[in-house]
């Protein structure tokens, strides 16, 4: 949208179209990870660009988080994935 709040065209360019592409499969790839998350009873609290808050249960340490995380999706085989963590306890 344009000044007069009409449709216009605009310029772009190859860097910026890869940028917009990987961000789009990052933000896929994210919400992969989130699902994968809840399917292992972890609450997901917030997350934020790449990185996910959640609750897990006590006897789930943070490198099994990891490795369910970097659980690769079937539409992007061959992909190397990794997550890494860290992990608070709260009251």
């Amino acid at each position: 949208m344009g000044v007069t709040k009409k449709w216009e065209r605009i310029d772009t360019y190859g860097p910026k179209l890869v940028e917009n592409v990987v961000q789009a499969i990052s933000r896929d790839l994210l919400c992969h990870a989130m699902q994968q998350l809840e399917a292992a009873r972890c609450r997901i609290v917030m997350h934020i660009h790449d990185e996910v808050v959640i609750e897990a249960p006590k006897a789930m340490d943070v490198d099994e988080v990891g490795r369910i995380m970097s659980i690769v999706p079937s539409w992007a085989e061959g992909l190397i994935l990794d997550a890494v963590g860290y992990e608070r306890s709260f009251t």
